[in-house]
């Protein structure tokens, strides 16, 4: 294969990754899947049940497909690369190897990716053109993503300074804490509330700010989309 292949192999792959998140299945396959991994591994973890590495794995590879099809500068696209590789990197570490050290890093890094993964499936949402069930799928995406993200903070908080949550049953593994503080972190979100209660001053910052964020969120997401969609008919 000559070198002037190559380019044109790169080009064609990148245009079949745009337009597989440009249409109606990218942002739809990926809320599936953090859907799947809220909803139904994260629970079934903090009792033994194997499968979150395959979800993971599936959210991670939709996810840096979309980091390569969405328009943004080079090192962007590399610095998200190097993030999602060092995060899985630092993840399985801590499986192998259970440390303090390790498991406070991955919930930093993980943190840190899922803001990414959120700024991504948002620039998807909110680029040009009509308002479809993709962009839809793109909001409870973002909303699911920045659940997670919250959880993996108020992990870090827990690991940090041990004793922040107070919890009905203590977690006996990182599994258990993981689970727990996910659903701490969705009913704090939708504002429902649980049966977990933050005690250290810091728990109690993020969870405020987790909560205001939850009510936000969603009113400026459909006053966006909104917005758009009339924008989209003014124009056709």
């Amino acid at each position: 294969m000559t070198s002037e292949e190559h380019p044109k192999d790169s080009a064609g792959l990148r245009e079949s990754i745009g337009k597989f998140w440009a249409g109606d299945l990218g942002l739809t396959l990926v809320t599936a899947a953090v859907a799947v991994l809220v909803f139904v591994v994260t629970p079934l973890r903090e009792a033994g049940v194997p499968g979150r590495v395959f979800v993971d794995l599936v959210v991670l590879a939709l996810m840096a497909s979309g980091a390569v099809a969405v328009k943004q500068s080079r090192l962007s696209k590399v610095f998200l690369v190097v993030a999602v590789g060092i995060c899985g990197a630092v993840l399985a570490a801590g499986r192998l190897h259970s440390t303090p050290l390790l498991h406070e890093l991955g919930s930093v890094l993980v943190t840190v990716t899922l803001i990414l993964y959120i700024r991504i499936v948002l620039l998807v949402v909110f680029q040009g053109g009509a308002v479809t069930w993709n962009r839809i799928h793109g909001g409870v995406c973002a909303y699911l993503l920045m659940g997670m993200a919250w959880a993996s903070a108020f992990q870090f908080v827990e690991q940090v300074y041990p004793g922040s949550f107070r919890f009905v049953s203590i977690p006996a593994d990182i599994d258990q804490m993981t689970s727990k503080l996910t659903y701490f972190s969705f009913a704090t979100l939708t504002t429902v509330g649980s049966d977990i209660v933050p005690v250290h001053p810091f728990a109690r910052s993020l969870t405020i700010a987790e909560a205001v964020t939850g009510q936000l969120f969603p009113v400026i997401l459909i006053s966006t989309l909104v917005a758009l969609a009339i924008q989209s008919q003014t124009k056709s």
